[in-house]
């Protein structure tokens, strides 16, 4: 499956040399020429990260990120501005972007950056293939349920993902449509999720949590794995 990378910047020119550069890297490409319409794409496509530029109209790239993040908080950005100062860095970083990378770069660079943020933000959401959870292990990579007392339970290969994407999320809260985003990789604004809750009922049953106390439901936002 093609990698899908989202370019928000309002210059018509950069942002067709960025896309350009990205297509020519082997990734797929989305784009957006101002802040509006950009924070709309970024908040319902799926895809895996987002090149953001600082100074644009309707709403800046600061704005846009502080939104984004707000609502999808394990998304990767990386910035692209000519605006070099330290207060405009600090400030992009801390607002949660992966990287900041000054105008003009060139193709080799940018392409350097973003493997170097896909790679570390997939190496975030995939921890190690085998993981402690209460009464026994589980082996993502077998998408086996080893307990202490010998039984063994088979997840399916979605049911597996799903645990993956609980486990690298480090106990925060992990909304629907963020799995369904980066799990089923589709659209939430298109997608009924029932079939979202019933994968979580039955994962819940393969690794014996009858109470919720694993995996926990956050009323109105989604699910939180306990470990």
């Amino acid at each position: 499956m093609e990698t899908t990378i989202l370019v928000i910047e309002d210059d018509a020119a950069v942002r067709q040399g960025v896309v350009d550069a990205l297509e020519y890297g082997g990734y797929r490409t989305l784009q957006a020429a101002d802040g509006v319409s950009g924070l709309e794409l970024a908040l319902r496509a799926s895809y895996r990260l987002l090149l953001l530029d600082l100074v644009m109209p309707g709403r800046d790239g600061f704005a846009v990120l502080e939104s984004l993040k707000r609502q999808r908080p394990g998304q990767p950005v990386i910035i692209l501005s000519a605006r070099g100062e330290e207060n405009d860095r600090v400030k992009g970083l801390r607002l949660g972007a992966d990287d900041y990378v000054m105008k003009p770069f060139s193709v080799r660079e940018l392409l350097a950056r973003v493997e170097a943020v896909l790679r570390r933000t997939c190496e975030r959401l995939a921890p190690s293939e085998t993981h402690a959870i209460p009464g026994g292990t589980v082996d993502l990579a077998g998408g086996v349920v080893h307990f202490t007392d010998g039984e063994q339970v088979a997840m399916s290969d979605r049911e597996a993902s799903l645990l993956r994407y609980f486990l690298g999320s480090a106990g925060r809260v992990v909304s629907r449509a963020e799995i369904l985003r980066h799990v089923w990789g589709l659209d939430p604004a298109r997608t009924e999720t029932r079939t979202l809750d019933m994968h979580v009922m039955h994962l819940r049953g393969k690794l014996r949590d009858r109470d919720q106390s694993v995996l926990v439901t956050v009323r109105g936002k989604g699910w939180r794995l306990n470990l």
